[in-house]
């Protein structure tokens, strides 16, 4: 690699942030309390047949970062999602890195070389194929496991549906050898959302996995109920919830029932009905999760699949949703107050997709704070805004409006095994943050109180918070 790329203060600017950088965030291990990796790989522990496998594309587990660049240079879905052979698309990448200048993808795809090969040759169609193949051969001993551990991983939480059986998390719990909690996470989108076409399917299975018959809405209740212990008894702590639109409307159990019944029916319910439905389950969950000692996560505004073709051609979840900009902020302050009336409000990470919406976010959690540090969050960058310029306007907005002390700090949010240094990324940004305050004489020069806000941030805020050692 150029010598001039990716030295050891890259993305810092002061001796302050390196000298931070180096000694309290750099070794510290990882949380990650948020990510979408298959719990199926990581018991099976079977190495990737090609870089490419574990890279860019595995199925629904590929990279939709890589996958959105590759389409906006010009490169055919063949070579994405289509039948082009592994070397084919991995070329295909090859040729794109460059003209990612000033992304986050070049910067990541380096350090992500760097730290799985020791590579550091950068990627371009002339080094595609040195850099395929010796990759391709360090893969066949870089297991799964090894990826996680060799990152200092020591929690991970996968996303995972209510109807899903845990087995290889039971597994995984199991085997003595790996010594990474592997968690689930309670994702009850599909329980949630009744306006769409596959919701009695899904309902359908949830008769089997709980052998109870769904018929009213206290059978409904009573078999969340019974996943949420499920997953509970496997050590889970969190739950998430894709609001993509977040909507509150007052109602009774009786209303409720009605709707769930004529839904069953396959009659048409009223956007009214809807909201009766959304907001009614999301408070009846949020007092469980409180019973439990559970975290909620809120992911705000995802405008999903905006290509209409695309979603014909090719399916969901592939890389055509964007950011929204709706407006929340009512909704969400009556859904939190709810919870809050009768104190079953639960921990709570709140994120937005629009970055407009961190001031919004951070400004509303502080009306719900009371006595546990941090109990309503601000959620780390997301998605679109997991990079540099995101990652700093979520500092700013935590910093000058409530405590970053507090912060749970960084996830992956990623299919791929090689995401993990994005923790990196993030902790020079950190330290680089922190770095410049002191240096402007915002801060003292108080290293041994900065580097423990440093630490707390990059694990030991998210260990408390999850209760999870």
């Amino acid at each position: 690699m150029d010598e001039s790329y990716m030295k050891d203060n890259y993305l810092m600017h002061s001796n302050t942030a390196i000298k931070l950088y180096k000694e309290y965030a750099k070794d510290m291990p990882i949380f990650d309390y948020h990510c979408h990796l298959n719990p199926k790989e990581i018991y099976e522990n079977k190495p990737f047949n090609n870089l490419t496998k574990v890279w860019l594309v595995s199925g629904f587990y590929g990279d939709h970062y890589k996958w959105r660049a590759m389409r906006a240079h010009g490169i055919s879905e063949e070579f994405i999602t289509g039948s082009k052979t592994d070397e084919e698309k991995f070329f295909a990448w090859a040729e794109t890195v460059p003209y990612t200048i000033a992304n986050p993808l070049y910067q990541w795809t380096h350090m992500e070389l760097k730290t799985y090969f020791g590579i550091n040759e950068v990627l371009d169609s002339n080094s595609a194929k040195r850099i395929y193949d010796e990759a391709n051969e360090k893969l066949k001993i870089l297991t799964p496991r090894k990826m996680i551990e060799m990152n200092n991983v020591k929690v991970l939480c996968t996303t995972d549906d209510p109807i899903d059986d845990l087995y290889y998390h039971q597994k995984i719990k199991e085997d003595k050898s790996f010594n990474v909690k592997v968690l689930p996470a309670f994702r009850p989108d599909k329980a949630i959302n009744i306006e769409l076409s596959w919701y009695n399917e899904w309902i359908d299975k949830l008769e089997k996995v709980t052998n109870r018959k769904i018929n009213n809405i206290d059978d409904l209740l009573w078999s969340l109920k019974e996943r949420v212990e499920y997953f509970n008894s496997l050590g889970c702590v969190v739950s998430d919830h894709a609001l993509d639109e977040v909507v509150y409307k007052e109602t009774t159990k009786e209303e409720v029932d009605i709707i769930f019944k004529n839904k069953r029916a396959n009659k048409e319910l009223t956007i009214e009905e809807v909201a009766k439905y959304k907001t009614y389950i999301l408070i009846y969950l949020g007092k469980l999760y409180k019973k439990y000692s559970w975290v909620q996560q809120y992911h705000i505004g995802a405008l999903r699949n905006n290509s209409q073709r695309m979603l014909k051609n090719v399916g969901p979840d592939i890389g055509f949703d964007s950011i929204n900009d709706q407006s929340f902020a009512p909704a969400l302050s009556k859904l939190l107050a709810k919870l809050d009336s009768d104190n079953n409000l639960p921990k709570t990470i709140l994120y937005s997709l629009n970055p407009k919406d961190n001031e919004v976010l951070i400004s509303l959690a502080g009306c719900f704070q009371s006595e546990i540090p941090g109990k309503i969050q601000l959620g780390s960058a997301w998605w679109f805004n997991d990079q540099k310029t995101g990652i700093i306007r979520q500092l700013d907005a935590l910093s000058e409006m409530g405590l970053i002390s507090h912060f749970v700090g960084m996830l992956t949010d990623s299919r791929s095994f090689m995401s993990y240094p994005r923790h990196d990324y993030f902790r020079r940004i950190l330290c680089d943050y922190f770095g410049n305050l002191i240096e402007n004489n915002e801060y003292p020069a108080n290293y041994e109180f900065v580097g423990k806000i440093i630490q707390d941030i990059c694990y030991y805020n998210a260990a408390n918070y999850f209760g999870v050692k």
